[in-house]
């Protein structure tokens, strides 16, 4: 068995298609999709519109769940932008998006931990970065299942548990910087503009994970979101950081 997983695409449309070019040049038909699909100042409804002819097996990760129960005025700024560009029959299909799902006997989709879409697991946050999770850690939140597969913390890590489990994180097709401060201020960077996603694949009854890292037209999702009044975004699409002096706990959540 092989297939691809992608995350947080964050409605950038540039990216995601250089991520199916590049997932089919490798032969691979089937692809999930852990979540956090449209928020972001990019092309939440033309990415919701590919997605749904897609037809993906897709979750809904925080920011799905989020544009549904929050009024505009509670929404931060990036889910505020977002929600007035959706149309019923996107809000439709977000609703009918699951939180987790088990796929076949041995693996198990998530957007951020088996029990929470906004949880950090593989990362953890810290004031100024990210640290890697120790394996006890991770180890608390894992499931009884070979695979698990999450998303979220835009950071890709692959980590087997002493019992040979996978847990492993595909990192962001659409946005590899940010900065939120909830539950405090943090950031997350990756340092390279590329688009990522990660192959997995079950050899002699064993689950392999490859990390991919893609190049795409970035600049035009960056001159997009400045076109949106979104700075940050644009320096975060150009570089993997976070802008110096930005605009403060804005980068994704808020």
């Amino acid at each position: 068995m092989r297939f691809a997983a992608v995350s947080d695409i964050h409605g950038n449309l540039p990216a995601l298609e250089a991520v199916i070019a590049d997932i089919a040049t490798r032969g691979i038909g089937t692809v999930v999709n852990l979540g956090d699909c449209l928020s972001g100042p990019l092309w939440p409804l033309e990415t919701a519109q590919r997605l749904m002819a897609l037809g993906w097996p897709t979750l809904a990760g925080n920011h799905e769940r989020q544009l549904l129960t929050q009024s505009v005025a509670e929404m931060g700024i990036t889910d505020a932008g977002t929600f007035p560009q959706l149309t019923p029959a996107v809000c439709d299909w977000i609703r009918g998006l699951p939180p987790s799902l088990a796929y076949g006997p041995d693996i198990l989709l998530c957007h951020g931990t088996p029990a929470s879409d906004h949880r950090y697991w593989l990362h953890r946050g810290r004031r100024g970065a990210m640290r890697e999770a120790t394996l006890r850690e991770i180890e608390t939140d894992a499931a009884d299942v070979a695979l698990t597969l999450c998303g979220h913390t835009h950071l890709p890590r692959a980590v087997s548990l002493a019992d040979g489990r996978i847990v492993a994180n595909p990192g962001s097709v659409g946005l590899p910087a940010y900065e939120d401060d909830l539950p405090s201020y943090h950031v997350v960077e990756i340092g390279t503009p590329h688009a990522r996603y990660l192959v997995a694949e079950r050899v002699a009854g064993r689950w392999t994970i490859e990390l991919v890292a893609t190049a795409y037209d970035f600049e035009r999702s960056a001159r997009k979101a400045e076109r949106a009044g979104r700075p940050s975004w644009a320096h975060a699409l150009r570089t993997g950081r976070v802008m110096p002096g930005g605009e403060g706990g804005t980068g994704k959540g808020r």
